[in-house]
């Protein structure tokens, strides 16, 4: 090997080791929560479930009033020959009032199924927010790796491109073989290929946390800061005892069957009939036999409840509407267990695999470089071993911020489904 070659390898080992040294990790970025906090303000649909919420919310107070009064203003009596109103006793001009009054219990139940309808989109709507903040973190923390595979990417193709050169050069002088040349061609092409995925995929990413917010984010997306692994000191039954306290479906749930509850009482009270209270003055002429004496008239109507099929039906339908809603809760308590089990095991997976990468596969790759480096210097390892040593070195790394990121996103999970706040979260 000559002595140029010799200083090309010496000079392309000192490039590489600093390429791969790793920068200290800081405090999860302000800027996430910056996102979160965006998102939870600007997302439309976000902004529809309040909206939606908040219309169901105006409707409890009109369900638990009474209806209207009636007034009524009649002719009454007019002899037909003459259309004269001092022509017979009974001709006169009617003012009557009527107010219908529910049977005493229907009008407070009536309220109560608005109210508790209100509490179940309530509960959607704070529900919503967890998932949109999970949403946010997932991609932020997706884009978080995407950006981490590029950059080691380009690094690699920067290396290869040396070792393409340096390849080329051995060949050329009769030290070097074709096959070594080729196989860092293909290599340095496979490379290329998949930085174009990966451009393609974090313009996905970053498209898809500005859906989200609902603006533009190409300066606050430009270069996101390193993150540091949560540590996560509760076990698994907590975060589940804690999603039945915090999780606002779980609320919901309830508000939810307590209306179906009391559309049951309703329906059971409906077998009881309404009345309507009516008073009336009669104006009359003075030129009359009994001088015209106005006359009062007052009385009370009830509806007959003898229809007593379609009162039985509203029961059955208010029972069936409790069922569906205890087993909805049950099959979303069960899916709140599922999802939290399965983010505790991806959380438990990815952090053995940070530490691992960490205190064992990347350091051992790198020293595995570094002697092939050196047997390749002196002759005693062939070019293929080198690149193998310097591509696996590389894989680890991308491998590591993968699953870095993958153990955020799983402790984002957790967050979500479970309501924990973030103190349960100890950087």
């Amino acid at each position: 090997m000559n002595l140029w070659c010799k200083r090309m390898i010496t000079a392309l080992c000192g490039l590489v080791l600093i390429a791969l040294t790793g920068t200290a990790l800081a405090a999860e970025p302000q800027v996430l929560s910056g996102l979160v906090n965006q998102a939870l303000t600007n997302n439309p649909d976000l902004q529809a479930a309040e909206a939606r919420w908040r219309m169901f919310e105006r409707k409890v107070v009109p369900a638990g009033s009474f209806d209207d009064p009636q007034l009524a203003l009649a002719l009454v009596n007019f002899p037909v020959d003459s259309f004269k109103d001092d022509k017979t006793p009974m001709t006169g001009k009617d003012i009557r009032f009527t107010q219908k009054f529910p049977f005493p219990g229907k009008l407070g139940l009536k309220g109560e199924m608005a109210e508790q309808q209100a509490l179940w989109y309530r509960g959607a709507y704070e529900d919503a927010k967890l998932k949109l903040g999970l949403a946010v973190r997932e991609s932020w923390y997706e884009l978080y790796y995407i950006d981490k595979a590029l950059g080691i990417t380009e690094k690699n193709l920067a290396v290869l491109k040396d070792f393409l050169r340096l390849t080329e050069t051995r060949y050329q002088v009769g030290t070097g073989l074709q096959q070594d040349v080729l196989k860092a061609q293909v290599e340095r092409s496979k490379l290329m290929d998949r930085r174009f995925n990966l451009r393609q995929q974090r313009r996905s990413a970053a498209a898809r946390i500005e859906k989200l917010v609902n603006r533009p984010l190409a300066e606050d997306l430009k270069a996101l800061p390193e993150i540091e692994m949560a540590e996560v000191d509760e076990n698994l039954e907590v975060f589940e005892r804690q999603a039945e306290i915090n999780r606002p479906l779980f609320n919901a749930y309830q508000a939810l069957i307590d209306r179906f509850k009391a559309q049951r009482d309703l329906a059971r009270l409906d077998y009881k009939p309404d009345f309507s209270l009516w008073a009336g003055y009669r104006f009359r002429e003075d030129n009359r036999v009994d001088d015209g004496v106005d006359f009062a008239s007052a009385g009370i109507s009830f509806n007959l409840p003898i229809y007593k099929g379609k009162r039985d039906e509203a029961v059955a339908e208010a029972d069936s509407g409790i069922r569906m809603a205890l087993h909805q809760y049950d099959d979303f308590r069960s899916q709140v267990r599922f999802n939290l089990e399965d983010a505790y095991a991806l959380m438990e997976r990815n952090r053995d695999r940070v530490l691992l990468y960490r205190s064992g596969l990347m350091p051992q790759a790198e020293q595995t470089f570094r002697a092939a480096m050196s047997s390749y210097q002196v002759g005693k390892v062939d070019f293929l071993t080198l690149l193998d040593a310097l591509l696996t070195q590389f894989r680890y790394e991308i491998d590591y911020y993968r699953a870095l990121a993958d153990y955020q996103r799983a402790v984002a999970r957790l967050q979500a489904e479970s309501g924990t706040p973030e103190s349960y979260l100890k950087p």
